[in-house]
């Protein structure tokens, strides 16, 4: 059996088949991308910028049997055979996410 780690800054809910839910608590060490942004014009007010992104930190090292739940971004910006982030959504009767249905590789 694979463990999971949840390095996002949030609990994650998975909707099981049956309906049933699956809590992945936040570990506390949370994985960021950093990023940098400059300002292209300004708009009535509002800026436009562009965004850089740059190192991935707070990763665990790669362990076999070993899930690392992170962000989409996360994962893009480190791809790595561990890492999942949150699959497709589901949406309560008002629009609002409850969770996820499972992980993308």
């Amino acid at each position: 059996m694979k463990t999971f780690i949840n390095a996002t800054p949030h609990d994650i809910t998975i909707v099981l088949a049956d309906g049933s839910t699956r809590v992945f608590p936040k570990s506390g060490n949370i994985a960021r991308v950093a990023q940098t942004s400059a300002i292209l014009e300004t708009v009535d007010g509002i800026s436009i910028s562009t965004v850089n992104f740059g190192a991935v930190t707070g990763l665990p090292d790669a362990a076999i049997g070993v899930r690392v739940i992170v962000s989409a971004l996360v994962k893009s910006a480190a791809p790595r055979f561990d890492l999942v982030s949150p699959g497709e959504l589901v949406r309560d009767g008002n629009g609002v996410v409850i969770g996820a249905k499972g992980f993308y590789a």
